[in-house]
Formats: structure tokens, sequence, C-alpha cells
């Protein structure tokens, strides 16, 4: 279907390899002069909105700067993708370089993680695109609701540290999200989907993007490297003294970081023991980020919201490439 798809909406040819996925169809094109691009395509109705944000949103970024986005390339009509009976999809670059979970996360690696999404979020608060608020799974506005999947998960420390971040998140984090900055964010800022290129820090898959609290794309790249349990926030203070010298980070968004940190770690182990509960074909591939965020939560544990936002302060003012 992938060869009919691109010859059809783009008049290519070339060879098409499958790539891993959880929902969209991705598959990874070689044209036959070398060159390589991204086709992703769904047979899902939900999938137009997410494809109609997705290229909106990449088309919107080409020329930023401080980052790297894949390139959109529009159809044999010119329009960023494709409709048909039951099919819909889009053709993009694809961004050469190494995934971050790859690579050492040194400090002065992921000082510049940060300040890279700081400038992909910067960028995108100017974008209008279409979907934006379309529902997505990941949104935080879920988050109170995710501990109904409580039952996946097996007993235990962790458990009991998703049990304690969530109603913390529940309490404390979720009546003042909305006094934060919200705008256009890419929502899932993992070490799968960001990538050290040559050009700069590459970012791939904006699938989950939607309208969301800014600080959101923070908290989630940083709770993504919470490894060292011999640092306060896990060596995740570098991550933020990177974003907080593009994006200065306010009163509140400091004080909430840890705990929509936290939250965040235990939305990804909640609904993947779910999913692969669902799909256990495609457990390995759901679960990819599980290890890395139950040993993220297991740092951050013993923080509560003071020596939390104390954590952030300090990361902010004494973290420096």
């Amino acid at each position: 279907m992938s060869a009919a798809l691109l010859k059809r909406h783009y008049g290519l040819t070339g060879l098409i390899a499958t790539l891993s996925s959880e929902v969209e169809r991705t598959a990874e094109v070689t044209l036959s002069d070398g060159r390589r691009r991204i086709l992703k395509t769904s047979t899902r109705p939900e999938a137009i909105d997410s494809f109609r944000f997705q290229t909106a949103a990449m088309a919107a970024l080409q020329g930023a700067a401080g980052f790297v986005a894949p390139k959109v390339f529009r159809t044999s009509s010119g329009a960023l993708m494709f409709e048909e009976e039951g099919v819909s999809g889009y053709l993009q670059s694809r961004i050469e370089g190494v995934p971050l979970h790859r690579e050492t996360p040194t400090p002065a690696l992921l000082f510049r993680t940060g300040s890279a999404l700081a400038r992909l979020d910067r960028a995108l608060e100017l974008v209008s695109v279409p979907a934006a608020h379309r529902p997505v799974l990941w949104h935080v506005g879920c988050w109170s609701r995710l501990m109904e999947l409580e039952q996946y998960l097996p007993s235990g420390s962790i458990a009991d540290s998703v049990r304690v971040a969530m109603a913390e998140y529940a309490e404390f984090v979720e009546p003042q999200i909305s006094d934060v900055a919200w705008q256009v964010t890419h929502n899932d800022p993992s070490p799968f989907n960001m990538m050290v290129t040559g050009q700069g820090m590459g970012f791939i898959d904006f699938g989950d993007g939607c309208w969301s609290p800014r600080i959101q794309d923070l908290a989630i790249a940083a709770s993504h490297v919470v490894r060292d349990p011999a640092l306060p926030l896990g060596g995740a203070e570098h991550l933020v003294a990177g974003y907080a010298s593009v994006i200065a980070l306010s009163a509140l968004e400091a004080r909430l970081l840890v705990g929509l940190m936290r939250a965040r770690q235990s939305a990804l182990i909640l609904v993947n023991y779910w999913r692969s509960h669902l799909f256990p074909a495609d457990a390995q591939y759901i679960k990819k980020n599980v290890a890395r965020a139950e040993h993220g939560l297991s740092i951050l544990a013993p923080l509560g919201v003071a020596s939390g936002e104390v954590a952030v302060l300090a990361a902010m003012s004494s973290f420096q490439p």
C-alpha cells in the first residue's frame, strides 16, 4: 500500500521499509538517488486531525533557528498531506542523527538539549495550527483520571510511588496548571524523539503535539534524564538550566516543575502497562521508556514541593555548560 500511495500522491518510487510505531504506520523510503524520506499513514479516522496538526506544525517551523525539525513535502497537488478513502498520510524528511537515548548524557549535551527545546517552544509559540485542541491521550488534562489504570501496575514500591505522585498532582499541581503559560507544544520530547545531529538538536514525532502548558515540554524532557541518585534532580539539572537560559521560568513554573516531572513519569508507567496489557505482542516497544521512568521516579520520590522548588531554582542558577 505504501508504494502505491507514494507514487499516486508524490510521483515517487523507492525501497520501503516499515519502522516500529504504535498508532501510525511509519515507513522509511529510500529513493533511487539514495535520499531517504519518512512516509506516515493511517487508516484510523482520528489520524486525519493528528496529521493536520503535525504537518502544519512542522511546516510552520521551517526556517526557525536553534534546532532541527523535519521538512514536510507537499503532494503533487500542493497539499501538506493526502486523504483518500480509508487512508491518510504525509511525507517528511528523515533527520540524520543519533537518538539522545543512545548518547552519553553529559552535562554539556543535556544543557544543549534543554536550550534547543526552549528554542523549539519559542518557535511553536508563534504558530497557529489546526486540531491543536483535539483529544490526545498524553495531554496533561487526562492525568487526573489515569489512576483508573492502577490495576495494571505490578505491586511494589513503584506502584506506591505512582500513587503518591498522582495524588500530589491532583492536589497541588492541577489546581494551578491553568495559571502558567499555554501554547502549542511538542508534548513528547523523549530521548527517542530528540536527535543529536551535525546541525544541532533535532526533534521528531509531533504526533502527541497539542495545546498545553509550555512548561510541560520541559517536564517531559527532564523526566526522561533523571538518572543520578547523587543529584536532587538526578542530572536533569543540566537540561533545566539549558532551557531556562533561553526561556526564564516563572516562580509558579519553578514550583510546579518537579510535580509535573513525577506526574509525567507516573503517567508513562500507567499508560504503558495498560497498553502492554492490550497489545502484548508489542509490549517490548510500548514499554521502551518504562524502566527509565521507574528509575527516575524512585530518585525524585523523596522531594517534597518545597525541596523540589529549591532544587529547580538551584539548577537554574548554578548549572552551566
